[in-house]
């Protein structure tokens, strides 16, 4: 986490070691949520290894995948982190995880004491924004296939244990789709 926060240029060594000792190392099974739809997000966390998913369920039920997390990101509910009020927001963790969590209140207290951590936090959003963007840009416009060789390009040992299905819903695609792209790759 440190070179992560490091290699922004923004954050000098000693506010870096205020996070640090305002967080708290945590693991979490594969399959434990670390925010639930419904509930306040009251922290963020470094992925340190593991996977996690987001995803939202929709008017039928159905579980849609937003995005993934892996090791060297942050993970948060991000509106509602901001905002302080309840998600429509899951993250699970999608295998065994190590993280770096630290409490809102916590990053609350850099901020004021800090300008770099306000500085900070704008280069987060603004980084958040253009993933963002960039996601739906590429849901609107590119093929399925362009989606998932990038994914494959950018993270190869994790596909393998991501769910077929939570693959293809992150794609956009139906898991039949899916099944057929990964056979002409």
């Amino acid at each position: 986490m440190k070179e992560y926060l490091q290699s922004f240029n923004i954050l000098t060594n000693e506010e870096i070691g205020l996070a640090v000792q305002a967080g708290h190392e945590k693991s979490l099974k594969k399959s434990e949520l670390f925010i639930t739809e419904g509930h306040t997000c009251k922290s963020v966390a470094f992925v340190k290894s593991g996977l996690f998913r987001s995803y939202y369920i929709n008017s039928e039920g159905e579980e849609i995948t937003y995005c993934f997390f892996f090791p060297g990101s942050f993970i948060t509910a991000y509106a509602s982190f901001i905002t302080q009020t309840p998600t429509e927001e899951n993250i699970v963790a999608a295998a065994d995880t190590e993280i770096f969590v630290i409490p809102h209140q916590a990053l609350i207290q850099l901020e004021k004491q800090h300008v770099n951590w306000l500085r900070f936090g704008k280069a987060i959003a603004e980084a958040e924004f253009i993933t963002m963007e960039k996601r739906v840009i590429s849901l609107l416009k590119e093929p399925a296939e362009k989606r998932y060789k990038r994914l494959l390009e950018n993270h190869p040992e994790y596909v393998q244990q991501i769910p077929l299905n939570h693959l293809a819903s992150y794609l956009g695609i139906t898991q039949r789709h899916l099944s057929r792209l990964r056979k002409s790759i």
